[in-house]
């Protein structure tokens, strides 16, 4: 029912696994995926980079890739010979290639501005940089860091997805846009 219009699937197609470390990771792959309209990968979060090892051996024999922080990069390359290092997370990459600006705005569009706005307020946060101000409201509240992964990716042009998703993407073979109307 409804798969005659689905992609034929090859072997090869299962066989193709992407570990991240977290479920935030893991929506901004799929949502990524999603909306340069390919087929979207199989995503695992590991329960954090030294879950990486354990996974590998439990899929062994798969084509396996990374996708991890830096910090915990080395985790992930002793077990994976593919891995793409965001820098220094996720969010970070998102903040970046958005912009604090546009960050806000995504922000603003969850009716989340004046939370953000009180945290910048907090009297450790004032002289921090926006960008780490932007980084801790995501992880500072239950389920921000994967509400605002899918947000985030869904408001990146695809011209600027950070440079790590945009590798991991091509790898899987979604590097390419959706034509526009």
């Amino acid at each position: 029912m409804g798969l005659e219009a689905e992609a034929p699937l090859c072997f090869h197609d299962f066989m193709r696994i992407v570990l991240v470390e977290g479920e935030s990771d893991a929506v901004a792959v799929r949502t990524l995926a999603a909306r340069l309209q390919m087929p979207v990968p199989r995503v695992l979060p590991v329960g954090g980079s030294k879950g990486a090892r354990r996974a590998a051996q439990q899929l062994a024999g798969a084509q396996l890739f990374g996708l991890v922080d830096a910090a915990e990069r080395r985790d992930f390359e002793r077990v994976l010979a593919t891995v793409f290092v965001c820098d220094p997370d996720l969010e970070d990459e998102f903040i970046r290639a958005l912009g604090p600006l546009g960050v806000e705005s995504v922000i603003a569009g969850q009716g989340e501005l004046g939370s953000f706005r009180r945290l910048q307020a907090q009297p450790y946060q004032r002289n921090q940089p926006v960008e780490r101000q932007l980084a801790r409201f995501f992880g500072g509240r239950s389920g921000n860091k994967v509400r605002y992964a899918r947000l985030l990716a869904q408001a990146v042009p695809l011209e600027d997805i950070p440079a790590a998703l945009a590798a991991l993407l091509e790898c899987l073979g979604c590097s390419h846009a959706p034509e526009e109307a």
